[in-house]
């Protein structure tokens, strides 16, 4: 897989399940998705990560036919979406709850279900026990709570066992032992070669992706791998040290291993690396023979919110510089045109 920007065209090995091709939908002058393009395969779990208002529900309905873009094509199971071609094959959980208030939480379940060709009471309950709501099967949905409504509209998305699985926060308003317990059946659907495409406002989550996916005002920025979008926010990996005498980190400068050093006291260094795990015993060696002694040693994971401020931040100077590359191409043109 790569990743190339601006152009935001991003490929998977994988023969696509979810394709999208230059999207862009804009709403009066505000541009939701701008040039999108990507490739996702089979059989994997994609984050969707992006501030409030960044587009990803808008790029959800692009996907799943239920929004029209302005340019660029979207194609799910290599159909081009809209089509009803893929009704039964796909499930979308929607972000604001999307179940009938009037009826019963089976009723609902099974409505879904006859909807997409699913109709058997054992489907409905299996759906419902996944999201730990079996024993409401009789209650109106109207008398749930907002965080069981979440877990039915789950429930819904579910039943049919979809193919191709789109989550517009699936754990919004579940505590953290549902919110496992939903994670744990995502997993499973993976395992039985299902594709799922989730946004997420626990940021962390993206950690049980296998690509995340970064979009910013309608831009996609990355998709990748949790790990390898840490080393491109951080510019590498990190290994946080602590000497056993003052060391003046500056005195690295040079060493192979080292592609940048932070001073955080008079004893604590850290060190950012290509790859920490190959590049450690390196670092410990550099020091040595430096005249230092390493005490502890150990390589950091930022979190995921410290990963998403970072690429959001590399992107907006990225965009900076390059307004100024163009404001000073445009003011020297007419010098050289003279």
């Amino acid at each position: 897989m790569s990743v190339t920007l601006p152009a935001n065209h991003v490929v998977d090995v994988a023969a696509p399940t979810i394709r999208a091709i230059g999207l862009r939908k804009a709403f009066g002058p505000i541009v939701a998705v701008d040039d999108v393009s990507f490739e996702l395969g089979a059989g994997r779990i994609y984050g969707l990560l992006g501030p409030n208002g960044s587009g990803k529900t808008t790029l959800i309905r692009l996907l799943t036919g239920l929004g029209h873009a302005d340019a660029g094509t979207a194609e799910v199971l290599g159909i081009q979406m809209p089509s009803r071609v893929t009704l039964g094959r796909i499930g979308y959980m929607t972000q604001s709850d999307g179940v009938y208030p009037a009826l019963t939480v089976a009723e609902n379940v099974r409505f879904f279900g006859t909807v997409y060709g699913r109709s058997e009471a054992a489907a409905s309950l299996a759906a419902l026990e996944v999201v730990a709501l079996a024993d409401r099967t009789d209650t109106v949905t109207a008398n749930l709570s907002g965080g069981q409504r979440r877990r039915l509209s789950l429930a819904c998305a579910l039943v049919h066992e979809p193919a191709v699985l789109f989550l517009d926060e699936p754990t919004a308003g579940l505590d953290p032992l549902l919110r496992t317990r939903v994670w744990d059946e995502l997993r499973r659907l993976r395992q039985a070669g299902r594709t799922l495409l989730v946004t997420t406002q626990h940021i962390n989550e993206s950690e049980e992706c296998d690509l995340v996916a970064m979009i910013v005002e309608g831009r996609l920025i990355a998709l990748a791998a949790p790990d390898a979008l840490r080393r491109q926010a951080m510019g590498g990996d990190l290994i946080e040290l602590e000497t056993k005498e003052r060391f003046d980190g500056m005195a690295l400068a040079g060493a192979p291993e080292i592609l940048r050093v932070r001073q955080d006291g008079p004893r604590q260094l850290t060190l950012t690396v290509e790859d920490a795990g190959t590049a450690t015993p390196g670092v410990v060696a550099a020091i040595e023979t430096r005249g230092g002694s390493v005490e502890t040693v150990r390589e950091l994971h930022p979190s995921f919110d410290d990963v998403f401020a970072a690429l959001v931040a590399n992107d907006r100077k990225t965009r900076a510089a390059r307004a100024d590359e163009a404001t000073t191409d445009s003011q020297t043109a007419p010098a050289a045109a003279a």
